[in-house]
């Protein structure tokens, strides 16, 4: 019979157990918006490369609607998938809405939230534009704006692809993100206030209300709302 000698207290060793993530859903939607590109691409804008689609002029372009409303979900769900894991917590209020036994996890808050945030801006632009006699610059925003979030969501899949899958300090990336989130807004307004196609109103205070009210003030309530 063998005898076992117990251990020296210095060699003792702690086993800690570490459970994988598992990022599978994190593919999937990526995998999802793109293929929401390539029917997008082949179906909706007709065989167009990207770089046509990129570069056309407001009225050489068809079916500029659809093409908005893709673009828009794919940055919906790219943003949601990259912001998420840093929500604080769920509401208490939004937790306890259960749909079939099935509770929103921080993804699903997130989404919820961040969808609702750009309709409610897309619905209160629109009314912006009719309600200062410009209504006709409104299809003409919505295309030109698709074209900076289609930019911007390939920005945010390679974000996501590393924030996922590569090992990177996550706490320390969420100040890199902020930055980099804080650079992409005011270049989004000077794009707005420069762009050849004309798309603010023309008087100064029209472009500063819209800036102020639309821009500016629904990003400071999703701020609160996500991380307060």
């Amino acid at each position: 019979m063998q005898k076992i000698f117990p251990l020296p207290r210095s060699q003792h060793f702690i086993n800690q157990i570490r459970i994988p993530e598992n990022n599978d859903w994190v593919i999937f939607i990526l995998l999802g918006c793109i293929f929401l590109y390539l029917f997008m691409m082949n179906i909706v804008e007709r065989e167009a490369n990207l770089k046509d689609f990129l570069l056309q002029k407001y009225f050489d372009a068809s079916n500029n609607l659809p093409s908005w409303v893709i673009t828009s979900c794919i940055i919906f769900l790219m943003l949601s998938v990259l912001i998420s894991q840093y929500i604080p917590t769920v509401p208490k209020y939004v937790a306890d809405l259960q749909i079939l036994g099935y509770q929103l996890n921080k993804f699903g808050f997130c989404l919820l939230a961040v969808m609702l945030f750009y309709l409610i801006k897309s619905g209160l632009g629109f009314l912006f534009f009719q309600s200062i006699g410009d209504g006709k610059k409104w299809t003409i925003f919505y295309f030109t704006s698709t074209k900076f979030y289609f930019i911007l969501s390939f920005l945010l899949l390679i974000l996501c692809v590393t924030h996922y899958y590569f090992p990177i300090d996550r706490d320390k990336m969420f100040l890199y993100y902020i930055i980099f989130f804080s650079f992409v807004f005011i270049f989004k307004v000077f794009f707005y206030l420069f762009h050849r196609n004309n798309i603010l109103p023309e008087k100064w205070y029209y472009k500063f209300l819209y800036i102020c009210t639309l821009q500016i003030a629904p990003l400071l309530l999703l701020w609160k709302l996500l991380f307060f």
